[in-house]
């Protein structure tokens, strides 16, 4: 907790003088009550002590929270909503169609994010991107179940495998309003210059945010290879840092590879899961490992990604006016049900 005008925290140091003298009021009242005592009716029975400490405390408790309440704190506040989009990013190179996932794992992602889309809140919105050697929003974030649906079905596999590309359409497609640069490499890795023909003045540029702040979107990316075309993926999962984007990444397969049978043909394909961590860890979300159908499906069940937490910074001191005005008033009533007066 801080305080924005801790200034008027030296307000405390009345507390103790105010003690002091309520101290000596008591002592006084008690002498009096010594000189009259015969005075009393024989009935009049005396207060317990747990009564007479009661709204004294209450009393300083409120004094004490007004004191505070002065300097302004301020807290910080985790809270929990519901993010308003998710993005599937669905690996769709050629290495898909390999069988040691039943029926094959582009299969399995498919039935894997039919499930996940079924368990999100109706009002979270769910885009798809399709990646292979280029990455494509085949269906833009929606509430429409149906045409999720029929997204996932549409899948087919390609040459090539994206990652990066995949991330910064998936950013493209929550954001469509901001401006992330997808950069084009030749086979030496070097940018290749592109035309633009569009009209009137480009995008703005995305909005800075820290590393997981974001918390109205996230993006899900599921692969089984290593990134051979597009921009770098570590760049790319930067790009999305900065947005304050949380990655979520699912990979097939192992890193040494696999020996896997695509059309009769067989291939080697190595699991990239170095980066894929990296791409996690710099977006501040998780890195998952799938080694077969069951366990691709329970990980998707098992993404959090619709909640989101965000710490705020809160001013409290109302919430502080509010006990000491309650805890006042409480005291007041004690003491004129008890005592017959007010201090």
């Amino acid at each position: 907790m801080i305080f924005e005008w801790p200034v008027m925290l030296w307000a405390l140091a009345v507390i103790p003088i105010m003690v002091a003298a309520y101290i000596a009021v008591v002592r006084h009242r008690r002498k009096l009550a010594l000189q009259y005592a015969n005075w009393l009716p024989a009935s009049a029975a005396a207060p317990t002590q747990l009564r007479k400490a009661i709204p004294p405390l209450l009393y300083l408790f409120s004094a004490i929270a007004l004191v505070l309440a002065l300097a302004r704190p301020v807290a910080v506040l985790t809270l929990v909503s519901l993010r308003d989009t998710v993005i599937l990013a669905i690996d769709v190179s050629h290495s898909m169609q390999a069988e040691d996932m039943a029926p094959s794992r582009l299969a399995a992602a498919q039935k894997a994010a039919r499930e996940f889309i079924d368990a999100q809140p109706l009002t979270t919105q769910i885009g798809v991107v399709a990646f292979a050697g280029t990455a494509l929003a085949i269906q833009r974030p929606t509430t429409d179940r149906v045409k999720l649906m029929k997204a996932v079905e549409r899948l087919q596999t390609q040459p090539g495998t994206a990652i990066g590309s995949a991330l910064l359409v998936g950013l493209k497609a929550a954001f469509p309003k901001e401006n992330f640069e997808i950069r084009r490499t030749d086979a030496d890795g070097k940018p290749v210059a592109e035309d633009d023909d569009s009209f009137g003045p480009p995008p703005p540029p995305p909005i800075e945010r820290a590393p997981g702040e974001e918390t109205s979107a996230a993006i899900v990316l599921l692969t089984d290879g290593q990134a051979t075309d597009g921009p770098d993926p570590v760049e790319a999962a930067e790009i999305a840092a900065n947005r304050g984007v949380r990655v979520f990444t699912v990979g097939i397969g192992t890193e040494p590879g696999e020996v896997v049978k695509v059309d009769g043909v067989s291939m080697r394909v190595k699991l990239d899961e170095a980066t894929l961590k990296k791409i996690a860890d710099l977006t501040l979300g998780r890195h998952f490992l799938a080694t077969d159908t069951e366990n691709l499906s329970d990980i998707y069940k098992g993404l959090d990604v619709h909640f989101a937490k965000e710490q705020r910074e809160t001013e409290i001191g109302a919430f502080l006016i509010a006990a000491a005005a309650a805890a006042t008033l409480l005291a007041a009533a004690l003491s004129l049900l008890w005592f017959n007066r007010v201090l």
